[in-house]
């Protein structure tokens, strides 16, 4: 698998990131993988060449991190083989400081992280969205000192606004802090209401964009159908995907489903594919619950669209309110 730059840094991961999210504890989430049911296919993704891999301490309240830590000592040789990423901010307690980007909570979280991960440091730690309560300054000065401490090597940013994006990273320039090298932003086929702002500033700033649900939380790959019909065990136990698209959003379903079938190829190959042909795009992130979920992502990489298929897919896009930033 192509290996590309991080963003503008000199670290280069594949082009394909494996999201760690699916693995953790059946019993908490129906969906979710325990670590013996998850290794074969983490194990395919370091075959095929895969070394980027992300994560959060709120997945499953810190077992996807205890899984990916685990599976990522046992499967490569030396920590350098590849590149990890996990999140800080959303809420992992019921105490007032359990949660947000105080520097209270990222000091606690980045320890407790590496201790779950089992190891010294994580490659990309990402603010997992805005926090409303805290300064930007305080946070972006504790993100700095975390890469200063050598516990993290970069720090990235996830869903937000542009000005907040543009005003961290300006807060961070001005007092000669670390900026953020990527966003991990909602973006796919069916959502791409980052490409009026977010992406704009990214491609012009550098900032390599590793977005989440490329695949419109399994919509493209076809788990769902209009009418609501619901083909798997996480698309049926997703109200957070079900808020985020509607059955209009079908029309753009039926051609990527043309187009797949003209090619001899899956939607999901195809939805990936369009993505990684996008200005700025370093890594979608991919879930994977089976092994064809995997050789899906595998394949996408080596597709190439032409301009005739890139413009069937996008005319029947229709404007989206603003969503995910929550």
């Amino acid at each position: 698998m192509e290996q590309v730059r991080l963003g503008a840094t000199g670290t280069r991961v594949s082009r394909i990131c494996l999201g760690m999210m699916s693995y953790g504890d059946p019993s908490s989430r129906a969906w979710m993988l325990d670590e013996d049911a998850a290794e074969p296919i983490v194990r395919r993704a370091m075959e095929a060449g895969v070394t980027f891999y992300d994560t959060a301490n709120v997945y499953a309240q810190g077992v996807s991190e205890q899984i990916t830590g685990s599976l990522l000592r046992k499967l490569f040789a030396q920590r350098d083989d590849y590149v990890l990423a996990t999140k800080v901010c959303l809420p992992m307690g019921e105490g007032p400081n359990d949660r947000g980007l105080s520097r209270k909570h990222v000091m606690a979280s980045i320890d407790a992280s590496l201790r779950r991960l089992g190891t010294d440091y994580v490659d990309l730690y990402q603010i997992h969205r805005w926090d409303y309560e805290t300064p930007i300054e305080e946070t972006m000065e504790a993100l700095h000192d975390v890469v200063k401490s050598g516990k993290a090597r970069y720090i990235g940013g996830s869903s937000m606004w542009a000005w907040q994006f543009a005003k961290a990273q300006h807060v961070a320039e001005l007092r000669g802090w670390t900026k953020f090298v990527t966003m991990q932003n909602h973006y796919n086929l069916i959502y791409r209401e980052e490409e009026r702002e977010m992406i704009p500033l990214c491609v012009d700033q550098g900032v390599g964009l590793i977005p989440w649900s490329p695949l419109a939380r399994g919509m493209l790959a076809g788990n769902r159908d209009r009418g609501g019909e619901r083909k798997t065990v996480r698309s049926q136990n997703d109200a957070y995907g079900d808020s985020l698209y509607t059955d209009d959003d079908f029309d753009i379903v039926d051609v990527v489903r043309e187009i797949a079938g003209e090619r001899g190829v899956t939607p999901a190959q195809v939805a990936l594919a369009w993505l990684l042909g996008k200005p700025g795009m370093t890594a979608p992130i991919v879930g994977a619950t089976k092994l064809t979920h995997i050789e899906d992502a595998i394949a996408a990489e080596r597709l190439e669209l032409d301009e005739k298929e890139v413009t069937r897919l996008e005319a029947p896009y229709r404007p989206h309110p603003v969503r995910g930033h929550r």
